[in-house]
């Protein structure tokens, strides 16, 4: 039988190659794990209420409609939000395009009642002031309704909701059709917020800042602010808030792409 023998100095640069390789395979481990536990949230407006946002290895969408084509390019949603009845929150159709296998789908009673028999199997429904536990993530369901003696149909209190969602410490709220009522000034430690100002249908951005500096968040983002009249005047909103709390962010961003 032939034995082989090895130098001292080889066996030290075989055995390090060996480590090395371990070493990047360990590297490259940690570094899928870091991702799957961060808590990083990032949002795409696609259009209006509409949006696609990852959170904590997670992919939201909140109130999908307009098509799947929309939806080019995003990360296909483990749980959806919808917020509300009106067409620019629900449409069955996109839903039934962009949801697969394993999407969990949260609706107020309202919205189930009306989305086809095929789709009421993968629903799970929560109403104002309850909260579910879905992959990790406490979701609330906030109300959200006019006060307005001329607005009130537009949206009657426990037919929709808004939305906190939680996970480790980080709490985001979005507000839906709503108007500047005691439930949203009464929000605790919210780190984000989108909040809405469309007249006739929400509220104005007069009342909408009003409402922001009482519950406080850290940020907070306009978004569902075309109206009758067109589009709201976001820049008089961050405005009144930075007066009224220059330690609130207000963050501007392009809910309406196809608007010149």
């Amino acid at each position: 039988m032939k034995f082989l023998s090895y130098s001292p100095f080889l066996l030290i640069i075989l055995l390090l190659g060996s480590n090395s390789q371990k070493s990047f395979a360990a590297t490259k481990v940690n570094a899928i794990d870091s991702a799957k536990k961060s808590n990083d949230f990032k949002l795409k407006p696609i259009e209006h209420a509409t949006a696609s946002f990852s959170w904590a290895g997670t992919q939201f969408y909140i109130d999908p409609v307009g098509g799947e084509a929309k939806f080019a390019g995003e990360a296909k949603p483990d749980i959806i939000l919808v917020t509300d009845i009106h067409g620019d929150h629900m449409d069955a159709a996109t839903l039934s395009k962009v949801m697969v296998k394993g999407t969990k789908i949260i609706v107020p009673q309202a919205v189930a009642d009306q989305l086809p028999a095929d789709l009421k199997s993968r629903l799970t429904i929560l109403a104002n002031d309850q909260t579910i536990v879905v992959d990790g993530f406490k979701i609330t369901g906030v109300p959200m309704y006019n006060l307005r003696e001329e607005a009130k149909n537009f949206h009657t209190k426990g037919r929709g909701n808004g939305y906190v969602i939680e996970k480790k410490g980080m709490r985001v709220y979005f507000s839906g059709d709503t108007e500047d009522i005691p439930e949203m000034r009464q929000l605790k430690n919210i780190d984000k917020a989108f909040v809405c100002m469309n007249l006739p249908y929400t509220m104005t951005v007069e009342s909408a800042a009003a409402g922001v500096l009482a519950f406080k968040p850290k940020q907070v983002y306009p978004y569902h602010y075309r109206g009758g009249d067109g589009l709201s005047d976001v820049a008089k909103f961050k405005a009144l808030v930075n007066k009224g709390n220059s330690a609130i962010e207000v963050v501007q961003l392009n809910w309406y792409p196809t608007m010149k």
